[in-house]
């Protein structure tokens, strides 16, 4: 497996505006340092690899190992996945891809609610006990306020 470090250094202090300096200084060592790194010409230890994936947002695997020309997609953020594409069939169905069931617990047989945004043009699917769980949260604190949406 390759080691990717010093392209998704770059990227991700380019991504972040950082300087040399401010990564550097951020987790306490020298912007030459940070420069090697980043260079190609030495690696960070294991601490320092914890601490610009914390830095970053991102694992310590996609930091090291993520290949953006392989991927299609630059290193993402922890907690955000791209799973691929699906084919939409002549019904409307789609199989959402097993890694993609694996990480949300979906499971044959699981109601989904299917919530879209024309502005955005997407989908998005919530298990319906998790956006239940959500709904009966936003009643418990009295509801949502209009007030939030408008312009002043």
């Amino acid at each position: 497996m390759k080691n990717m470090i010093d392209q998704n250094l770059m990227f991700l202090r380019s991504a972040h505006h950082y300087t040399l300096e401010e990564v550097a200084e951020k987790i306490g060592v020298s912007r030459q340092a940070v420069a090697k790194w980043e260079n190609g010409e030495t690696i960070p230890d294991l601490y320092n690899v914890m601490a610009l994936a914390e830095l970053y947002g991102v694992t310590i695997d996609d930091l090291v190992h993520h290949d953006q020309n392989k991927k299609g997609y630059a290193v993402p953020p922890i907690g955000k996945h791209i799973f691929g594409n699906v084919t939409v069939g002549e019904r409307g169905q789609i199989v959402i891809p097993k890694k993609a069931r694996d990480i949300f617990d979906f499971y044959p047989g699981e109601t989904l609610i299917v919530l879209g945004d024309e502005e955005q043009g997407g989908l998005a699917l919530v298990k319906s006990s998790t956006f239940m769980k959500i709904a009966e949260e936003i009643l418990a604190m009295g509801g949502i306020s209009h007030d939030c949406n408008q312009n002043k």
